[in-house]
């Protein structure tokens, strides 16, 4: 049975961004017009790009459009195609350039375009505007096969960690990469290899391998076994899926940015696969440490609140003041380009620079952090890590961190944005798990917030950035 991830979304034309592993989507929508997809090759709007609009111009036609750039390659009249009060089933398809979209249980697709130049598709976004909310749920996890032989088919990553159900009688081999393709530096887990009696990770496809375990009849070729490999900053961690026991872990001195992985089966052995990239169970994930929503906290004794005014503002807040006078200024980028000049704030664990940045979300300009090599920065927002391709990068700004705790910002703390409520936003950054993460300080939350692993956390000890 397929993994299903429900998905809400706004009337704000804002794609939310999935990987996918196989040539296709499969999806129900439920919306009153402007159902809009997008297939790329990171999880951001960058081109290469294909879009599929289902149900626009007032629920009348579909296009698709290449490069968000008219003319549309495709148009055709689909009066009525979506419905506000009903899901209808859809499947989007990209296959040898050739992108196409049908109805659930249609064969035929009702619009297709054969791209000349074509590019190969990672992720798929989805969104609503126009005047129109959506609620999706989409497909994960469609079953595939592996023959016996020792290829690897691969797909993206988007998060440290993969979920996979294998049925075989033995060799359930996985990798972790930087490339899709068999490259060094990866990992290779083997789990019920040598005849289903012993599992073993291994490095750079090089013996001695690095952990070996018995592991007894662990496979089974008549039923789905279930697991959970998770990668944090070089620590690898391969799970019982359904008991959540660790059956194997490693540490590895010197990690590298995992952004593909593949499969296979071999010796004798044909797997049957269903990988889940949503990461909607597994074992014991890690939870948030920061709030859903700001309006669980409240103000602390002595500290005003949005329109009480700010010091040195002059009454209410004053939203961000021109950085000037040498301190440093803003300067805009995309697609994980950093600007000369550009203020290192922090390290990744791979051991690659984190430059302080900030990027629009839900009405805040919220400070964060860019890592170059995954193509966008990301800001902590809503208990989430929230990629942007689009963003600011500081330069020539003051370099002075000073230590501090909870709502104590130390005088001439540098100002990197504001929230949604106009309260100011300072440039913080912590250690954690190996990184030194830039991320906001919100004063009224007493707490620095970063992102990391995909989720916002927040920590009441901290370095804040003091012009």
């Amino acid at each position: 049975m397929a993994n299903i991830l429900d998905v809400s979304t706004d009337d704000n034309l804002q794609y939310q961004f999935f990987p996918v592993s196989s040539g296709s989507v499969q999806f129900k929508i439920r919306a009153p017009n402007d159902a809009h997809i997008a297939l790329t090759m990171g999880p951001q709007e960058s081109d290469p790009m294909y879009e599929v609009f289902i149900g626009g111009w007032g629920n009348t036609k579909s296009v698709i459009r290449r490069n968000r750039t008219k003319p549309e390659k495709v148009e055709i009249e689909t009066p009525y195609i979506l419905n506000p009060g009903e899901f209808r089933g859809f499947w989007v398809r990209w296959d040898g350039g050739v992108v196409s979209a049908g109805r659930e249980g249609e064969a035929i697709p009702f619009i297709s375009w054969a791209d000349p130049e074509p590019f190969p598709v990672n992720f798929v976004g989805v969104c609503t505007g126009w005047g129109a909310t959506g609620t999706w749920k989409i497909e994960d996890g469609a079953e595939f096969n592996t023959p016996d032989k020792l290829e690897y088919k691969f797909g993206p990553v988007a998060a440290g960690s993969l979920e996979l159900e294998y049925r075989g009688p033995h060799n359930c081999h996985i990798c972790l990469t930087p490339a899709p393709g068999e490259v060094d530096p990866m990992y290779e887990i083997i789990l019920g290899g040598w005849e289903n009696s012993q599992s073993v990770i291994r490095h750079c496809r090089q013996k001695p391998d690095k952990v070996t375990v018995p592991t007894p009849g662990i496979m089974n070729p008549n039923e789905f076994k279930k697991f959970l490999i998770e990668w944090r900053c070089g620590r690898l961690t391969v799970r019982d899926g359904r008991s959540g026991a660790v059956l194997m872990e490693w540490m590895d001195p010197s990690p590298f940015p995992v952004t593909h992985f593949g499969v296979r089966s071999a010796y004798g052995a044909r797997g049957n696969w269903r990988i889940s990239h949503f990461n909607r169970g597994g074992a014991q994930p890690l939870a948030p440490s920061a709030p859903q929503a700001s309006a669980l906290y409240s103000a602390p004794p002595g500290y005003p609140g949005p329109g009480a005014g700010y010091p040195g503002a002059g009454g209410g807040y004053p939203g961000v003041a021109p950085v000037s006078g040498g301190a440093g200024v803003w300067v805009d980028a995309t697609s994980g380009q950093v600007p000369p000049g550009a203020v290192v704030g922090g390290q990744d664990c791979s051991g690659e620079p984190i430059y302080v940045a900030r990027a629009r979300h839900e009405g805040a300009l919220i400070p964060g952090k860019l890592c170059s090599s995954h193509g966008c920065a990301y800001v902590p927002w809503g208990g989430k890590e929230n990629a942007k391709n689009e963003y600011q990068v500081l330069i020539g700004g003051p370099s002075n961190w000073v230590p501090t705790n909870g709502s104590n910002i130390p005088p001439g703390a540098f100002p990197g944005g504001e929230s949604e409520d106009g309260e100011p936003l300072f440039v913080g950054r912590v250690r954690h798990e190996g990184s030194l993460t830039t991320g906001k300080v919100q004063q009224s939350h007493g707490v620095c917030y970063i992102s990391f692993g995909g989720q916002e956390l927040g920590f009441p000890d901290y370095e804040v950035l003091v012009a």
